[in-house]
C-alpha cells in the first residue's frame, strides 16, 4: 500500500511562493521515500472552510481533503507571513481539526516572505502550533524570502541544501511506519 505526504500551502493565490517551496519538498520527499505526494492550497477548500463552525460545515469536496490530511504519513505545511504571522484561514483550518488527530504525525514546517526578518515565524508560531497537535514537528524548518525564487521557484544553493536536509529528516518517521505495516 503506497504511503502518503500532503503538502498543505497557506496561500489562497497562485502561482505562489508558499505553494512553491511545499512542492519542491514535497517532490523530493517523494523521490526519496517513494510517497505518492498530493498538494493543496487554500483555495481548493472553497467557500466552506471561512464559513465552518467545525468539519461537519465543511462541504463534502474540503471535508475529503481534511481527511487525507488527517490520514496521511506525513505532512508538509506551509504559511506566507502575514503581519508576523501565519495566515488566518491557516489557522482557521486547524481550529476545525481534533486535536489528537495529528499526535505523532511527522510534519515539515515552512514559510515565505518578503525578507529575512520574518523567518522566526517557523519558531514563534507554526511550531507551538503543531506542538500543541503534539504533532512530531522536524527539527529543520523551511523559510524562504524573495531572495531565495527564481521566477517563482526557490532557486537559492543554500535553500536548496535546507530543503534536502528538512526532508532527510522524515527518515525515522517514514521507516518506522514501513516496518509497521511489514509486520
Amino acid at each position: 500500500m503506497p504511503r502518503h505526504l500532503i503538502g498543505l500551502s497557506g496561500s489562497l493565490g497562485r502561482p505562489s511562493r508558499t505553494h512553491a517551496l511545499v512542492a519542491a519538498a514535497a517532490v523530493r520527499a517523494s523521490a526519496l521515500f517513494g510517497l505518492h505526494a498530493t498538494l493543496h492550497d487554500l483555495g481548493d477548500f472553497g467557500l466552506s472552510l471561512g464559513q465552518a463552525r467545525s468539519l461537519a460545515d465543511l462541504d463534502k469536496t474540503a471535508r475529503g481533503i481534511v481527511d487525507r490530511l488527517v490520514a496521511a504519513d506525513a505532512l508538509i505545511v506551509g504559511s506566507p507571513v502575514y503581519k508576523g504571522s501565519y495566515a488566518g484561514l491557516f489557522k482557521h483550518l486547524f481550529d476545525l481539526i481534533d486535536p489528537a488527530a495529528l499526535a505523532g504525525k511527522p510534519v515539515l514546517l515552512t514559510a515565505t516572505g518578503g525578507g529575512e526578518k520574518h523567518a522566526l515565524i517557523i519558531e514563534h508560531q507554526l511550531r507551538p502550533l503543531f506542538g500543541f497537535f503534539e504533532a512530531a514537528t522536524l527539527p529543520t524548518g523551511l523559510y524562504a524570502s524573495a531572495a531565495d525564487f527564481t521566477n517563482g521557484v526557490p532557486t537559492a544553493p543554500p535553500l536548496i541544501a535546507r530543503i534536502d536536509r528538512a526532508v532527510g529528516q522524515f527518515a525515522p518517521w517514514l521507516a518506522r511506519k514501513a516496518t509497521a505495516t511489514a509486520a
